[in-house]
């Protein structure tokens, strides 16, 4: 590897290779993080506090339910919660029983989760209160036999836990009627569990610890087996990329956790190489309330923080933020979409500190390349490959093309996915492992890749391809601009036509205003032929703007 031209840009101390398996599984590394941290927080949220002693003992009191229901090791159980203390010991329990952790997005709708649930097979499944009457609505399709229901306040302390439960069913009625049968309470099976037997199971390495599934941007959800391999491995890489804002020191590491848990980039990151080198993860239940995360950040000396585009965005447009205190920040890391250089030359102009731009999908466990954390990070690109992986820029027929030129970007290394779960892999890898990422992309001569556009969004007008990232990134340039997304449309004559949706920063922007900066800015033929304004855009609950469902409408 170490010819690679991005060896050379890694930042001092960073090796081109490195041991990939420094623990037998996860609950290995689980398991030495809480003796070797046992008496720091390890999660905080809505101000109450969990130390990695209490994660230890409460994951080993759920493990121990698990198995007493008759789980056994294998068997996938599906998570399916926003950012609570209940979610790390959730998933820490499961996969120290040796289940399968289905991660699931809280507000898939009942067709999105009879499809997870049904693929999976899942046996059980851990749900917030507030979206058990979908579960009601598709329970009967699945094999689920185990239903473990909680509420968001549960693992508040005392009257605080009771008040907050009662205010979320009670008083803002985010709690809709549902009926299901057998159903036990989060806490009684961590009661129930300190009182049974745990056995630690033999757990492999190629064993399979989550199914992550696609977050259904380019249609149907499959679930990407990662094994605790993959994990392990992509945990020691990242440890060592780290590096640079890990060494230096602070009296405690905190890093905010606003992407959702069950996102694999918030799951991998925040969840495990935080939890693994001893930081407190802030765990925000609802970033979109940007105010309220704003009252929330107010409260902590955050070193680290991650996100992705439209919640940087958010957060530097609420007047509040830009008077928080950053003199503990060390830097963000931005992942999950493109981080627009504007947004990125914002984000250091308010906080002083560089927001970097990370790449991965759910496949890789995520994380392929990233930003240098030294300052030696470089605007519009997705960084350098992670040591121990090998990227390469590829054309349709599986050639490997030269430096410098367009082709979709294939990765090999520990961390990406065996293949998705019970499906035919056919068409998911090139000859030699190369895994296929759907993205177009380029290399420059040090090794920093750029991404062009997803292979399925590119738009073609009159021949001409053109990739909605660009002409984004251009629109979300204008000072008058809060957000943007770019579509291609059919086109009696020229096949596509570029439709722009924006929501504007300032109500006087006019489409005849913003396309004539876009003329001055864009190539004719990549300048949108339709500007539409608009309130809101279709987005992921991780922030990702959807622009699938954007095109579903145009054919409705």
């Amino acid at each position: 590897m170490a010819n690679f031209p991005w060896i050379k840009n890694y930042p001092e101390g960073i090796p081109a290779e490195i041991k990939l398996y420094e623990y037998e599984s996860l609950p290995d590394l689980f398991e030495k993080s809480c003796a070797k941290f046992k008496d720091r927080v390890a999660f905080e949220n809505m101000g109450a506090t969990m130390t990695f002693a209490e994660v230890d003992r409460l994951s080993r009191d759920f493990a121990a339910y698990l198995q007493s229901i008759g789980l056994k090791k294998g068997d996938r159980i599906a998570i399916q919660m926003p950012n609570l203390l209940q979610f790390p010991v959730a998933f820490f329990g499961a996969l120290r029983a040796g289940l399968t952790v289905v991660n699931t997005n809280p507000l898939y709708t009942p067709r999105e989760m009879e499809h997870q649930f049904k693929d999976s097979g899942a046996k059980a499944i851990v749900i917030v209160e507030n979206f058990a009457n979908s579960l009601e609505k598709i329970i009967k399709h699945t094999v689920i036999e185990h239903i473990i229901v909680t509420r968001i306040g549960d693992m508040l302390p005392g009257l605080k836990g009771w008040i907050t439960n009662f205010v979320v069913k009670n008083i803002k009625k985010m709690v809709p009627a549902y009926h299901l049968d057998n159903v036990t309470w989060f806490n009684d099976t961590l009661r129930k569990g300190a009182s049974l037997k745990f056995t630690k199971p033999a757990i492999a390495l190629e064993d399979n610890a989550v199914l992550q599934y696609t977050g259904g941007t380019t249609g149907i959800a499959k679930g990407a087996q990662l094994s605790h391999a993959n994990i392990v491995a992509h945990n020691s890489m990242i440890t060592q990329w780290f590096k640079p804002y890990l060494k230096q020191q602070v009296s405690e590491e905190i890093i905010i956790t606003a992407i959702p848990m069950y996102h694999i980039f918030a799951l991998t990151v925040n969840g495990v190489l935080m939890f693994s080198v001893g930081a407190k993860s802030v765990l925000i239940t609802n970033p979109r309330d940007i105010p309220g995360f704003c009252k929330e950040l107010k409260k902590h000396k955050f070193t680290i923080i991650t996100g992705v585009n439209t919640l940087f965005n958010g957060l530097m447009n609420n007047a509040e933020f830009a008077k928080l205190d950053f003199s503990h920040l060390k830097g963000a890391v931005g992942g999950g979409m493109a981080v627009q250089d504007i947004v990125a030359k914002k984000w250091e102009q308010v906080t002083g500190k560089p927001l970097v731009e990370g790449y991965g999908l759910s496949e890789t466990s995520p994380v392929l390349c990233c930003n240098p954390l030294d300052g030696t990070h470089r605007l519009g690109t997705i960084g350098l490959p992670m040591p121990s992986t090998e990227v390469a820029i590829f054309d349709d027929a599986g050639n490997q093309l030269p430096q410098g030129e367009r082709g979709e970007i294939c990765a090999r290394g520990p961390q990406v996915m065996k293949g998705y779960w019970e499906k035919d892999n056919e068409g998911v890898f090139f000859e030699g492992g190369w895994f296929k990422t759907g993205d177009i992309g380029m290399m420059d001569p040090d090794g920093f890749f750029k991404i062009v556009d997803r292979k399925k969004d590119m738009i073609k007008v009159s021949g001409f391809n053109v990739f909605p990232n660009e002409i984004e990134n251009v629109a979300a340039g204008y000072p008058k601009v809060l957000e943007v997304a770019a579509i291609g449309v059919p086109d009696e004559k020229s096949g596509e036509a570029i439709k722009l949706f924006v929501i504007k920063r300032d109500e006087s922007l006019s489409e005849e205003e913003l396309k004539k900066y876009l003329h001055e800015n864009l190539t004719n033929y990549k300048v949108p032929k339709y500007v539409v304004f608009r309130k809101e855009l279709p987005k992921t609950n991780v922030g990702k703007i959807l622009r699938r469902a954007l095109k579903e409408e145009e054919v409705k």
